[in-house]
């Protein structure tokens, strides 16, 4: 009898974690509507629709926060508008469900070039190259993109404005 409250309150515990175990998907199945988001937001991509791909893909997102290809696909769309800073952010997302995505590790490095960080971007190479056993296709692009370097940056000259009171020539 002084036993009961006890038991019946780990039965109840048992019972719930059971339950909530058993309803969760496996981290493989990604929701099949994420994935059609994700096809439609790259489409819009190819088009030169940004905001409408980024509208889709984090629709994407919502319905399935582990779509790792929606965060790639966002991390493209950013790097297209040169938001680097942006894409690399989605990359450190999608390297974050899989570390050892080929695509994301080599897209990030892209990323890093771009914004001048080339020594982070031959840590990424370097992974890939452990990651890959034959040279693989992102381990080439990367390696170039790499030997390319960061691109100049174009400076503009400003125009000015002829002060108020200037003395006109005649």
């Amino acid at each position: 009898m002084r036993y009961t409250p006890v038991t019946c309150a780990l039965a109840l515990t048992l019972a719930c974690f059971s339950s909530g175990v058993n309803g969760q998907k496996p981290d493989a199945e990604i929701d099949q509507r994420s994935i059609e988001l994700v096809q439609k937001g790259e489409a819009l991509a190819a088009t030169g629709d940004y905001q409408g791909a980024n509208d889709a893909i984090e629709s994407a997102l919502v319905l399935d926060p582990r779509n790792r290809a929606a965060y790639v696909a966002l991390a493209k769309v950013a790097q297209k508008q040169e938001l680097n800073g942006k894409a690399i952010r989605f990359y450190r997302e999608a390297l974050k469900i899989e570390p050892n995505d080929v695509n994301a590790l080599a897209g990030q490095g892209e990323a890093l070039v771009a914004k001048g960080a080339v020594e982070k971007a031959k840590e990424n190479l370097a992974r890939i190259e452990k990651l890959c056993v034959s040279r693989c296709a992102e381990q080439i692009a990367l390696s170039a993109t790499i030997a390319r370097g960061p691109a100049p940056q174009v400076l503009t000259a400003k125009t000015t404005a002829p002060q108020p009171g200037a003395a006109k020539a005649e």
